[in-house]
């Protein structure tokens, strides 16, 4: 059954930060093959809030099997306790056109591979459009319940 459309995360990586580091993290979420699977990381490259540089990253999946890898590694490296504050927010987190946010700390994940929500802007930034029919708020609610349970 399909649970999402598409799968939109971005990192940001100031000057100061290990942008390989960053890459490879974010290469964890995709495919092996990435030109194969015609996955392409876009990078964009801007001026942080200090004049400093900031390069955007950012990749869009829109294949069947690519999203739901990524619910899979949700599913097996979120703690319970992280799947239950989801369920329990996801009315802020769910917006009007059923694209469903969460964020994952980067320290934890790029440092201890570790999975924690996180409500900072440090960090990967997941835009999960959910998949449900009828296209109604209460069915896109259901499915993200049984997502993380």
């Amino acid at each position: 059954m399909k649970v999402v459309n598409t799968i939109q995360i971005t990192v940001f990586a100031k000057a100061q930060e290990n942008k390989e580091q960053i890459v490879n993290t974010l290469k964890e979420f995709l495919p092996g093959d990435l030109e194969k699977e015609k996955v392409c990381i876009e990078e964009t490259k801007a001026i942080g809030s200090d004049d400093s540089p900031v390069v955007i990253y950012k990749v869009l999946l829109s294949k069947d099997r690519h999203c739901n890898d990524i619910l899979h590694l949700f599913k097996e490296k979120l703690p319970a306790d992280q799947k239950q504050l989801l369920v329990r927010q996801l009315h802020s987190r769910l917006d009007e056109e059923f694209d469903f946010f969460l964020r994952l700390d980067k320290d934890a994940l790029l440092n201890d591979h570790r999975y924690e929500l996180t409500d900072g802007g440090h960090c990967f930034h997941f835009k999960l459009n959910i998949a449900c029919f009828p296209r109604k708020r209460a069915t896109a609610e259901k499915v993200i319940r049984e997502m993380f349970v």
